[in-house]
């Protein structure tokens, strides 16, 4: 389906006027209020569940294979979740799974 100059800066325009909606109603609403303890302890694992859920797609369905799972992105995944949570440290798994793509990527 081909979309219109128009369209696309509509749709854009529209997007970005409920992105700031959204951000505005938690922020500019919310924000100069205390909050509840038990919704401060949830937003604590907000960029814990969008992390993965940005990159999860990415290693089961690349569009670089076409769709298909790619063995050395799920090996350079597992190993960075193992590394991080082995040493407790985002960075050092991030960093182990970087290496792990690059000398498989390398490799094959």
């Amino acid at each position: 389906m081909m979309y219109s100059e128009i369209d696309i800066w509509t749709i854009i325009g529209v997007m970005a006027v409920a992105t700031y909606l959204v951000r505005f109603s938690f922020l500019g609403l919310v924000g100069d209020r205390k909050m509840p303890d038990w919704v401060l302890r949830h937003l604590r694992y907000t960029p814990v569940a969008v992390l993965p859920g940005l990159i999860a797609p990415l290693v089961v369905w690349p569009e670089a294979t076409g769709g298909q799972t790619d063995p050395i992105r799920l090996a350079a995944a597992l190993v960075t979740v193992v590394v991080a949570w082995w040493r407790g440290n985002m960075l050092w798994g991030a960093f182990a799974g970087a290496l792990t793509f690059g000398i498989l990527s390398a490799l094959s």
